[in-house]
């Protein structure tokens, strides 16, 4: 088991100050400072390669920071059992031999003595994980048939059976089609009203507006976080995305598609 890590009540969930991550010599993050609140979804955006991933890794104390402090509630990051990382779905082995019950009691695993076996109480949270997010019926299924929504979901199961407070989406959207991810982004609001924070990376700018309450644009170094008219203008985006972004712009309405997602692996 993991030893509990206290929380202070009155701190951020999420604190990042002046965090910077350098690789081989090579800076992926530089100087990154902001804090979230109990409860909100934020979006990531920015082109591939601006450092997403990698944001993501070093609050779920994956990845070490070369300099700065990431916090949460008030302590230093690093074993916080509340702290959720999905990764991006091309990072996982779908052909292993496990179902979407087994995955999602992973989530049990910090909350477990070493090698022992799953009791009652422990199949009873990822039951009632699995139907908080509509894949009860699912529970003995193997993971290599599920759809790409259904592994989102499965996922969110997982951190929720861990008691995540805060859950960090990498792309989660990526692949899906329209439906599933409408389902998702629903899934996403029916969370916050248990008080969990959601940061999602994400490549669609609309969806980022209209699902997200503020929306943090990245590219190595914060440009702008805050809501969607404070963060989308057309100064902000250019600036982050240089000639990769594409504009339609009138009067009234600008229109900005993201041609990065498509580049390669976003680090």
């Amino acid at each position: 088991m993991y030893p509990h890590i206290k929380h202070e009540s009155d701190q951020p969930i999420l604190d990042v100050r002046n965090l910077s991550v350098q690789f081989l010599g090579q800076t992926a993050l530089e100087d990154i400072t902001f804090h979230l609140h109990e409860g909100e979804r934020v979006a990531v955006v920015g082109p591939n390669g601006a450092g997403k991933s990698t944001l993501f890794k070093v609050i779920a104390g994956v990845l070490p920071a070369t300099s700065g402090e990431v916090n949460v509630f008030g302590s230093g990051s690093g074993n916080h059992i509340c702290i959720a990382y999905i990764p991006q779905r091309s990072q996982i082995d779908w052909h292993f031999p496990v179902n979407v019950a087994d995955v999602v009691m992973m989530g049990r695993s910090a909350k477990m003595k070493p090698f022992s076996v799953p009791g009652k109480h422990n199949w009873e949270v990822v039951h009632h994980a699995l139907e908080k997010v509509g894949m009860r019926e699912m529970a003995s299924r193997q993971i290599s048939q599920l759809s790409g929504g259904q592994q989102q979901r499965m996922f969110i199961a997982r951190a929720l059976a861990q008691e995540a407070e805060l859950m960090l989406l990498d792309e989660p959207l990526t692949g899906l089609d329209d439906p599933a991810q409408e389902s998702l982004l629903n899934l996403m609001k029916k969370l916050q009203q248990e008080k969990v924070t959601i940061m999602a990376a994400t490549h669609d700018l609309d969806q980022a507006a209209q699902y997200f309450d503020r929306i943090l644009l990245l590219n190595r170094r914060l440009i702008k976080f805050g809501s969607s008219k404070e963060v989308l203008s057309p100064e902000n985006l250019k600036f982050a995305y240089g000639g990769r972004l594409k504009f339609l712009e009138d009067k009234n309405t600008l229109l900005a598609f993201d041609n990065s997602c498509c580049e390669g692996k976003d680090e």
